[in-house]
């Protein structure tokens, strides 16, 4: 009964919004949407954001062409929960998602209304390409999708193509470092296993992800509806492998280790690949009129490289949170712009739908806001408009860095302006000003004992928020 009442609540939501006062976008003014996600790629692991390992010319044109937002922050320190912000615009906590998905019995609810939904209804074309993370990509003994939990098609995407994920397959495959160069032999499209006949089932999985991308940039612009499509690259998550040439070639250095040349070779691989997209939006004609934004789900892991921040992905300082963040919109945003305003992926759901020309109406809870008129050169969101923002992950002990996690560990983070609280289930454990210790490295709890009490009132409140757990 539950899910019947969420699903009529999501249809009002869908009435309201498309056949109500604001009505469909008109095919041919509203903006085709690329939004690319990045998989354990760290603060400054791009070229245009100082990476002194790796070149990454195609995304560094983004930011040439576009803007570049230094001050962007990750929903989460672990992808799934990320995932789930991006798509909903909502905290992770409001689902139940305390930490990333193994694989067995979790998922995002049905019932949570998505940018692809919300784009779909307004008479987009949506596509889902790579990496999926929340749930409901298993398969029978025919390799049919199962359907006792929602997935991508759920969630409003009309063509998906990514990776079952069921244990033992990703497992076996991480351990035996084949996840990316045998990639295409476990991939799902369209609820169904790409079989050996398919001309995916034997490319590398960056590719495939890449190539399939540009196959639906094709068919849909092929048509006078504008697209979506969502491309989450796995790239550059463990396992560490060699991509193909010339990115093996092309990143070999004396004196590094091994897992550090395969990991700039998957930077490198995803940014040619990038470059590629790119160049069929240009071939097209259509990317003066093409939204393309670029971040990642967390902060760096292992390889990856974060400058001096503190922390690293499964860790709530700014190492496990802040993620480098680009936007380009040739027709609406002008280039060459850097921000250091404030950003959070639960902003990308009403940026894009903004972009759109999409009302969302004010009874669907979003806890972003759009920063679209910031990206146009108004003023950037001011902090009373922000408000105060949170973070929520269990308690992983051991960071995914090549040194111990940072104590004392915590839990929550609640973010003020310039002031970061971080918690341990509820208990304040430390307090930075960010703007003059970016850092975080000087602990100033003990000198701020009423914002920590107002701080500490408010993560109260919100931990203590109805949750709608999956369906």
């Amino acid at each position: 009964m539950g899910s019947t009442i969420h699903s009529i609540t999501k249809f009002l939501v869908f009435v309201f919004v498309f056949n109500g006062t604001t009505g469909l976008v008109n095919a041919g003014e509203s903006p085709n949407i690329i939004l690319l996600l990045a998989d354990d790629l760290g603060y400054r692991d791009l070229s245009c954001f100082g990476s002194p390992a790796v070149n990454t010319p195609n995304l560094d044109r983004l930011a040439k062409e576009g803007q570049k937002f230094t001050r962007f922050y990750a929903g989460s320190a672990v992808c799934t929960p990320t995932r789930a912000s991006i798509l909903t615009g909502r905290y992770p906590l409001r689902f139940g998602i305390t930490k990333h998905f193994n694989d067995v019995n979790r998922w995002l609810p049905e019932s949570a209304t998505t940018v692809a939904e919300i784009l779909k209804g307004a008479g987009y074309h949506t596509g889902h390409v790579g990496k999926w993370h929340l749930g409901g990509l298993h398969v029978d003994a025919d390799g049919k999708r199962l359907e006792d939990q929602p997935g991508p098609r759920q969630h409003g995407f009309e063509f998906y193509q990514t990776q079952i994920e069921q244990q033992p397959i990703r497992g076996r495959m991480g351990r035996e470092q084949t996840l990316f160069r045998q990639g295409g032999t476990v991939l799902l499209r369209n609820d169904q296993h790409v079989g050996e006949g398919d001309p995916y089932y034997s490319k590398h999985l960056t590719d495939a992800n890449g190539d399939f991308a540009i196959e639906l940039i094709e068919k849909f612009s092929a048509d006078p509806q504008p697209f979506f499509i969502n491309m989450w690259w796995l790239v550059p998550h463990k396992p560490y492998e060699p991509a193909p040439e010339p990115h093996w070639s092309g990143t070999a250095v004396d004196g590094i280790s091994e897992d550090q040349h395969r990991f700039r070779s998957m930077v490198q691989h995803m940014d040619a690949k990038v470059g590629q997209i790119l160049g069929k939006l240009d071939d097209l004609e259509i990317a003066d009129n093409t939204l393309v934004l670029f971040t990642s789900d967390n902060g760096a892991a292992f390889e990856g490289f974060i400058g001096d921040l503190k922390g690293g992905k499964t860790d709530l300082h700014d190492g496990g949170l802040r993620v480098p963040f680009l936007v380009r919109w040739p027709a609406a945003i002008p280039a060459g712009q850097a921000s250091d305003t404030f950003g959070h992926t639960n902003d990308l759901l009403p940026t894009v739908c903004d972009a759109a020309g999409i009302e969302l109406p004010s009874d669907l809870p979003i806890d972003g806001l759009s920063l679209l008129p910031h990206m146009k050169g108004e003023r950037p969101p001011t902090v009373e408009t922000r408000g105060t923002v949170f973070w929520q992950l269990d308690l992983y002990r051991n960071i995914q860095r090549h040194y111990p996690k940072p104590k004392p560990y915590a839990t929550e983070v609640v973010m003020r302006g310039k002031w970061k609280m971080l918690a341990l289930s509820g208990k304040p454990v430390e307090l930075f000003d960010v703007e003059s210790d970016p850092n975080e490295n000087r602990n100033v709890l003990d000198d701020h004992t009423e914002l920590v009490a107002s701080l500490a009132a408010q993560l109260d409140e919100w931990l203590s928020a109805p949750r709608t757990p999956h369906d």
